[in-house]
C-alpha cells in the first residue's frame, strides 16, 4: 500500500501544476478566429508554437495544453503585430501552428460582435446595477 502512495503522489502533484505560460501584456487584444472568415486580411506568417504535453509517462490534460498552446501563439503574434490568429490544424504531441494575420478595419480585439439594433417600438431596458458579489443580472428579452 504505501509502495503504491509513492508511486502515485508524484503524479497527483504534478497533475495540479502550471507551466508558467501566461499571457504577455497586450496579447488579449488578439483575436482568435477558429472557423471565421479572414478574407480581407494580410496574411503575417506561420506560428508554431509548442508545449509539454506529457509528465514522464503521463498524459496532461489537453484542455490545459490548447489552451497554453493559445496562449503562446497569441503571445508570438504580438511580437509579429498580428490582430488575429486561426489554427491550421489540430495540436499533435503538444505543437500546434497557427496563422497570423493583421485585418485591417477591424480594431484589435474587437471580438465583441456588433450591438443588436432595436427593431420594437420600445426601448431596450437597461441592466440593472452591478450588485455586491461581482454578478450582474439582466433582463430575459419580451419579458
Amino acid at each position: 500500500m504505501r509502495k503504491t502512495l509513492l508511486l502515485f503522489a508524484p503524479a497527483v502533484l504534478l497533475g495540479g501544476c502550471t507551466w508558467g505560460i501566461n499571457p504577455d501584456p497586450g496579447s488579449n487584444s488578439v483575436r482568435t478566429v477558429w472557423s471565421g472568415e479572414v478574407t480581407g486580411c494580410r496574411d503575417l506568417g506561420k506560428i508554431t508554437v509548442s508545449v509539454m504535453s506529457r509528465v514522464g509517462p503521463f498524459d496532461r490534460n489537453d484542455i490545459k495544453v490548447r489552451d497554453e498552446l493559445q496562449v503562446q501563439a497569441r503571445n508570438s503574434a504580438l511580437g509579429m503585430h498580428a490582430d488575429t490568429i486561426k489554427p491550421l490544424g489540430e495540436p499533435v504531441d503538444g505543437s500546434q501552428a497557427w496563422e497570423a494575420y493583421v485585418c485591417g478595419s477591424r480594431q484589435p480585439g474587437s471580438s465583441t460582435p456588433p450591438p443588436v439594433q432595436n427593431q420594437g417600438a420600445q426601448p431596450m431596458p437597461q441592466p440593472p446595477q452591478q450588485q455586491g458579489g461581482g454578478f450582474q443580472t439582466y433582463p430575459a428579452k419580451g419579458g
